[in-house]
């Protein structure tokens, strides 16, 4: 019987065989150890967001959660241009099709053709939208509660005001030169 030991390092020169050793005992030294590099509030934010994505199945919520956030998007920003939602998604727009098409289903938003330019269309939350907007709210409530335990109540203030604050400067502004949106009646 031959062991894998011998097959590894019998076939290697010593010089191959030193740093082999060096390396396994550089990494071996740091077991244990705290690392020297925290990660970034980007990682920290993703890793907390999966935290939420765990909790928030579709019964507790009453709908699936991308169409929360969808429906969550066109109430901040009724009668938005459908192109909108995909640069705030990062979305390819057949895709943004596809999650339309099922927010119609349900109810919760209607497609308008935009009166200043009818290759366009908008997108508005209707009154069965908001209702179920106003449902989620008190499961995300809930949700939120078992994530963010080890906050006390101003520091979770602080926590949505600063995100909230993140968020709106990094979403896509409606440009200058687009015309005002007015809401039609839903």
């Amino acid at each position: 019987m031959v062991y894998a030991r011998a097959v590894i390092f019998d076939n290697m020169t010593a010089d191959e065989k030193m740093t082999t050793d060096a390396l396994t005992a550089g990494r071996l030294d740091l077991v244990g150890e705290e690392r020297a590099c925290t990660p970034g509030s980007m990682v920290l934010m993703s890793r907390l967001a999966k935290q939420f994505y765990r909790r928030s199945d579709e019964q507790r919520l009453g709908m699936q959660l991308r169409h929360l956030v969808a429906l969550s998007y066109v109430s901040d920003h009724d009668c938005c241009p459908q192109q909108e939602l995909a640069d705030a998604f990062c979305m390819d727009a057949n895709n943004v099709v596809l999650l339309l098409n099922e927010l119609e289903e349900l109810g919760f938003v209607t497609r308008l053709r935009d009166p200043h330019d009818r290759r366009r269309h908008l997108v508005q939350i209707t009154k069965a939208g908001r209702r179920a907007i106003e449902r989620a709210e008190k499961a995300t409530q809930a949700i939120e509660d078992e994530v963010l335990h080890s906050l006390a109540p101003d520091e979770r203030e602080t926590l949505l005001a600063l995100l909230n604050r993140a968020l709106r400067a990094s979403e896509p502004q409606a440009t200058e030169e687009e015309p005002a949106r007015e809401p039609a009646a839903a």
